[in-house]
């Protein structure tokens, strides 16, 4: 039975609950033909478990508030479906980021490769990447539907294989030039976690270059200020909320606006502190402690916070004067809010 869509109501727990049924019962029948080849369902259990861990589920509701936002009506099944596609190509993401950024914990539980191994994690993301094809091309979608979709699909995709390629070149080698980071921050959420969804949805409708100009203005806005608040709580997050080790991004040595900001507003000693800890394999928590302290004596954390608020503020005008349905507009205003506000 399809799911109707609303032309003045957007709940954004049914598009996830929705979502999470779309992916629980393609694994299961991933699960299902493996067994009946005779094939390992490891990778299908991992990543049952992976997705059952929890998840914002934030490009899936941007997708289908793309597709509303462009004139989408009638049943849901389809950008539902195109929409749970995304959410498993960022299972893919976030796998292998773990493997290369050496994570321990991911969602508060154990990486996928830290409960396989290393080379089992890499196998089972080439698979959900696969899986992700699988989703987008049984959504349903009519030709038509797919040639509109698909660019915009092959361009979030790449995307991100590039910036994750943009963040191991510049990883270790601290830097006072906010370029790079912001490029970075450009590709890592801003295309891939906003814009790319929102166009994604609103192409579904075979309408959406009419409001593409808008939808990529707030997406990039937000996007910049998500990643921006990302990298604070890289820092300054408290594991038990963010699900992760706060330590990590400096035992990467990872290039952010906040690091380069700091490097260059810091005199002699601190420019040491930050050079002697960052990219320690082993960061003690002492070190954590002297780098926290001079990102926020250089006030390179103040100007982090003014450019979020700046980048949420410019996203909420281009909304205000924006010709979207009003609830979709609501919806877009509340997840600009939330996503650079957030704590987790």
């Amino acid at each position: 039975m399809s799911v109707q869509a609303p032309a003045t109501l957007f709940d954004q727990d049914a598009v996830r609950r929705a979502v999470d049924t779309v992916l629980t019962d393609f694994l299961a029948t991933q699960t299902h033909s493996a067994l009946d080849r005779s094939l390992p369902q490891q990778a299908a259990e991992a990543l049952s478990g992976f997705l059952g861990a929890g998840g914002k589920r934030i490009r899936p509701v941007l997708c289908v508030a793309g597709w509303q936002a462009a004139g989408g009506t009638g049943t849901l099944d389809p950008a539902i479906r195109a929409a749970a596609s995304l959410e498993m190509f960022h299972s893919f993401a976030l796998i292998h980021d773990d493997i290369i950024d050496a994570s321990d914990t991911r969602r508060g539980q154990p990486t996928v490769h830290g409960q396989t191994s290393t080379h089992a994690a890499i196998l089972i993301g080439d698979l959900v990447l696969v899986f992700a094809d699988q989703l987008l091309h049984g959504a349903g979608l009519t030709p038509a539907q797919l040639d509109a979709v698909l660019p915009i699909a092959n361009a979030l995709r790449a995307d991100t294989i590039y910036r994750q390629y943009l963040d191991i070149s510049h990883a270790g080698q601290p830097s006072a030039d906010p370029g790079p980071a912001l490029t970075i921050a450009q590709y890592n959420i801003a295309k891939y976690t906003i814009e790319g969804p929102l166009l994604l949805g609103a192409a579904l409708t075979g309408d959406g270059d009419a409001i593409r100009a808008t939808l990529t203005a707030c997406g990039m806005a937000v996007g910049e200020a998500f990643q921006l608040r990302d990298d604070l709580l890289g820092i300054f997050g408290n594991p038990t909320h963010t699900g992760k080790p706060s330590l990590d991004d400096l035992r990467e040595g990872k290039t952010t606006v906040l690091m380069a900001l700091a490097l260059q507003n810091a005199d002699g000693p601190q420019r040491r502190v930050l050079h002697h800890h960052v990219d320690n394999p082993h960061p003690i928590d002492a070190g954590a402690d002297q780098i926290r302290t001079v990102l926020t004596d250089t006030g390179a954390r103040t100007t982090v916070e003014e450019m979020i608020t700046e980048r949420r503020q410019s996203a909420l005008t281009t909304l205000d004067t924006a010709n979207l349905p009003t609830h979709i507009t609501a919806v877009l205003r509340s997840l600009a809010v939330s996503a650079t506000s957030r704590t987790t």
